[in-house]
């Protein structure tokens, strides 16, 4: 766990992950009050969120915790999640006819920087999930210029993902730290997946020391 303020200023971190509901909004949300503890301004930027009825949840939930947090930052949901989809599902399906504009979502994320010292980007599923025919959750992080954070399971399977994961960060050159978010299969993660993670990592980050 790094906390050097300056490691931080003037960063956009992505939260992403190896699959869905593996902990990006928890996450958002530790690494918001992490920062805010810092001394640090914290913004929030959630370009898509699918499954949207009423309003989009996680968006309007952690929208009103960077708010509580940063006085500065008077924006509302539409700005915070631009692309709002009923259908649960990739964002390149849940879009249906809808033309994604990249460059609307540049200046966006400009636009919310302006405001903050640090931007926490949240992704949709995992790093693989289209977005476009040709666009990826993974080519946005590196349009965005932004430093990664996976979150990886607890959970049994979670070698595999986390190293196909990291690879994938790796080849596009793409700056990024990961944390284990211990939730699911916890009490076997010990036994099951731990031993190999400690003898292949120097270093094992917890979610939950965040």
């Amino acid at each position: 766990m790094i906390k050097d303020k300056n490691y931080y200023l003037n960063k956009s971190l992505f939260i992403s992950a190896t699959n869905t509901d593996v902990g990006k909004t928890y996450a958002c949300k530790k690494f918001a009050k992490f920062l805010n503890s810092l001394g640090l301004k914290v913004g929030y930027f959630k370009p898509f969120e699918t499954g949207v009825k009423d309003k989009p949840l996680d968006g309007s939930a952690m929208l009103e915790l960077v708010k509580s947090l940063n006085k500065d930052f008077n924006f509302d949901i539409n700005d915070v999640v631009p692309y709002q989809f009923e259908l649960p599902a990739a964002p390149y399906v849940a879009k249906k006819d809808v033309v994604l504009d990249f460059d609307f979502l540049m200046k966006k994320k400009k636009e919310l920087e302006q405001k903050c010292d640090v931007l926490i980007i949240e992704g949709a599923g995992g790093l693989m999930v289209p977005i476009d025919k040709d666009i990826f959750i993974i080519d946005l992080i590196k349009k965005f210029q932004a430093h990664a954070i996976l979150i990886t399971p607890s959970k049994l399977g979670c070698i595999n993902d986390t190293l196909l994961s990291i690879n994938a960060l790796k080849q596009k050159n793409i700056d990024f730290d990961f944390y284990i978010n211990l939730y699911e299969d916890k009490d076997s993660f010990n036994e099951v997946s731990l031993p190999f993670l400690k003898e292949y990592f120097p270093k094992l980050n917890y979610l939950m020391e965040v």
